[in-house]
């Protein structure tokens, strides 16, 4: 592999792999408010919010930071008051008790409106209208990635317009230049000192889990695992000990706890998802740090490059990408080869096809246990020489012939799911 595919690589890791503090939609919104906010120059007398419904969906019921609320109009009114645009998706993490009182004081007082995007394509999509007292207005609009900007204007200036058509958003979507091969490539054989910035995946999402044992989040069932009970069933184990350090990172975050974790292409819970089943392997199964570090970086490489074809959001939950991912990582610290990669991947795609996402909550924790429970077994079949072959389902001889036929499914196949899903949801 050349040095210029290895700096295309780390650029791309580098982008989609960043600290998030809240889940990524509701904060993503939040940003967008917050620039739209600084734009204007004052705190906004009215707010419009325009969004996707992937982006609804996924803010509809999930906890905020710092605030013990849940929902979208929180979080607007924070990107007001107190949000800064510079920070990303770490946007409130000024948040404060004084902050949180002033924004319900805000959403009492002024007037803020949601309402979908109509006749949009691009499934990631936030548009914010802020109105000054003057009726001065500044527009701030994001599209195709959570902090990615596409058109910001103050009155009739334009500061910023860079938004594309259908046509040229897939085109930069293109993903052909990946492959398993060459991320199985690059992540095994790649400088150390190139990808050892993965580590403080590591970092900060062992930290959410640690924290979260001392508090009582969303379904506590990282916590339960952890409790006389789980151990009796679940066996004190390097399973049951992966479980219950993704459930509680999970817990946390979905709760609102004001616990930053590290993201894989927009999503805390992908992230966390990504990276604790391989470090509780690693450290349990006394892989050496070099042999973590590659794991981590096959793993969140693999999430990333399935999500090229997929999409940021879809009907598919991000999770059954991100375990895909780990699933790799820990047949690596098995000590498998890229054959044996390959066969976790496809064992992977067999059984977690048919997850659908429908919405970020708290409940996502039981998601991403049945994920990372999916990601060992995968892991261990893979090791024994076990995996779904070509005349099984959607499944492929060819490695990324079955990853493009789950995105597939998940982008194209499932919008009407996508669609159900969002109606269900508004309807109750």
């Amino acid at each position: 592999m050349t040095k210029e595919e290895r700096e295309r690589i780390i650029s791309l890791v580098k982008r989609e792999v960043v600290p998030a503090v809240g889940c990524t939609e509701p904060i993503a919104v939040a940003l967008c408010v917050a620039k739209a906010t600084e734009t204007l120059g004052c705190q906004p007398e009215k707010i419009e919010v325009w969004l996707s419904a992937n982006i609804l969906k996924n803010a509809m019921g999930v906890g905020i930071p710092n605030t013990g609320m849940i929902g979208l109009p929180i979080a607007i009114a924070l990107g007001a008051i107190c949000g800064r645009s510079e920070y990303q998706l770490e946007v409130l993490k000024d948040v404060d008790d004084a902050a949180v009182e002033q924004a319900k004081a805000y959403l009492a007082s002024h007037e803020v409106n949601i309402q979908l995007k109509p006749n949009i394509i691009e499934k990631l999509y936030i548009e914010i209208l802020a109105t000054a007292a003057d009726t001065s207005t500044a527009r701030t609009v994001i599209s195709g990635g959570h902090t990615d900007f596409v058109y910001i204007a103050k009155n009739d200036d334009v500061l910023l317009d860079v938004r594309q058509d259908s046509e040229e958003q897939e085109e930069e979507a293109d993903d052909s230049w990946l492959s398993l091969r060459k991320v199985y490539d690059f992540a095994t054989t790649a400088p150390l000192d190139e990808i050892s910035f993965i580590n403080e995946s590591r970092t900060l999402n062992e930290a959410a889990a640690r924290q979260s044992l001392h508090g009582n989040y969303g379904h506590l069932l990282g916590k339960t695992l952890t409790r006389p009970l789980g151990k009796g069933i679940m066996g004190d184990s390097i399973f049951s000990h992966i479980i219950s350090a993704t459930a509680c990172a999970c817990d946390a975050r979905m709760a609102g706890a004001m616990i930053p974790v590290m993201s894989n292409s927009g999503s805390g819970n992908q992230g966390i998802c990504a990276t604790l089943p391989v470090v509780k392997f690693a450290e349990e199964n006394h892989n050496t740090d070099e042999e973590l570090t590659r794991a981590l970086m096959l793993s969140h490489l693999t999430a990333i490059y399935i999500k090229q074809s997929l999409g940021k959001l879809s009907a598919l939950c991000g999770c059954v990408v991100a375990s895909t991912g780990s699933s790799c990582g820990i047949t690596y610290l098995m000590g498998g080869g890229y054959e044996q990669v390959c066969a976790s991947v496809k064992n992977m795609i067999a059984n977690l096809s048919g997850m659908i996402c429908d919405g970020a909550k708290p409940s996502c924790t039981l998601k991403l246990a049945s994920a990372v429970s999916t990601a060992v077994l995968s892991a261990m079949m893979a090791i024994s020489g076990e995996c779904v072959s070509s005349t099984e389902g959607i499944i492929d001889d060819d490695v990324d012939r079955s990853i493009h036929n789950l995105t597939k499914i998940g982008k194209d196949a499932m919008n009407e799911t996508d669609r159900c899903v969002l109606d269900i949801m508004t309807s109750k």
